[in-house]
């Protein structure tokens, strides 16, 4: 059975509630952002597993906007809560360790998601290796745009490491093609459609030959389709990134949005919960094994920087506008 979490539009954070029944392990997945349609998507995967496990309690917290202080400070609180495990999407890896650090010593099971830099977690789920699916959307753009032109990046923020891994990946691909040229990388949108959107006017403006954006946050390219389409480019610009299908659909069907990639954020929150139960549990995660989720039937499982193992699945998933109709979300 899962603990629903209070919140509100004007509240800082939305946590969950301070008890937990004493029949039940209790695990909390803190989100980047609670209300974006990705994290909602999860949410889900967060609900079914608890109503599934009967002797699990699940819920889901994070902060009101994509801000990495509002998030840490949600664990903070959590931490002092003690719940049996917290799982995490953290906004900025590198801020969380020390609070990580605490709550593992507190005897409170960690595991992360998208952040396979982090130090202080028994466990860190990448949905796929993410170079590759950086590479992997860059290469699609490529070819939208005829291998030749101007283009850029965007991340949900410097500190997003995933963001910046995709586009790493997606430079590193884009020196197969010497026509090519990488403006102004790295666009910030903090997870923001709005900001986004003013970000890739900006662009439009700065440079107006560019032909092609690599979003990274799973709503940049919402805001970079907007920005393409009232400038009237959506037949001269390639944009590919992260996204939801459904999010996504009204820009794919213009064509300002050409294509999106992603994997399914309610087997994410599955697959976070199942892994933290199994770590309660005392049982051991090795290579090869099925998980039971789709996308992580065979997960490769390796020794991650501190004392945790990094578990990979092969979960992505490309759509573009003849197919994102097959997936409801």
């Amino acid at each position: 059975m899962i603990r629903h979490t209070a919140c509100t539009l004007a509240a800082v954070a939305c946590i969950a509630g301070a008890a937990w029944a004493q029949d039940k392990q209790s695990i909390v997945t803190v989100v980047k952002v609670i209300g974006e349609n990705w994290f909602t998507r999860m949410g889900a995967g967060v609900k079914e597993f608890g109503q599934t496990n009967a002797g699990v309690a699940t819920s889901m917290a994070g902060p009101a906007r994509g801000d990495s202080a509002q998030q840490l400070r949600v664990i903070e609180d959590l931490v002092a809560k003690k719940p049996s495990a917290i799982t995490v999407v953290p906004m900025d890896p590198g801020m969380l360790e020390g609070v990580l650090k605490r709550a593992m010593e507190r005897g409170i099971v960690i595991v992360t998601h998208e952040a396979d830099t982090a130090r202080n977690t028994q466990a860190d789920i990448e949905a796929f290796d993410n170079a590759a699916f950086g590479a992997r959307l860059n290469d699609r753009l490529a070819k939208c745009m005829g291998e030749s032109g101007k283009w850029t990046t965007f991340v949900g923020s410097l500190g997003s490491l995933t963001h910046m891994q995709w586009a790493g990946g997606g430079a590193g691909n884009a020196a197969r093609y010497p026509k090519m040229t990488l403006v102004d990388a790295h666009n910030e949108s903090f997870n923001d459609a709005n900001k986004a959107y003013e970000k890739a006017k900006e662009i439009l403006r700065k440079h107006p030959d560019i032909e092609g954006f690599q979003g990274g946050s799973a709503i940049d390219v919402i805001g970079i389709g907007r920005a393409v389409e009232e400038a009237g480019l959506q037949h001269k610009t390639c944009v590919f990134g992260l996204g939801l299908p459904q999010d996504s659909g009204k820009y794919l069907e213009t064509g300002a949005i050409d294509g999106i990639s992603f994997w399914d954020p309610k087997n994410a929150g599955l697959v976070m919960n199942k892994v933290a139960k199994l770590l309660l549990d005392g049982k051991p995660i090795t290579g090869g094994m099925d998980l039971g989720i789709q996308g992580y039937d065979k997960v490769s499982v390796k020794k991650g920087p501190g004392k945790g193992v990094i578990i990979t699945g092969q979960a992505w998933v490309d759509v573009d506008k003849s197919t994102y109709k097959q997936y409801p979300f």
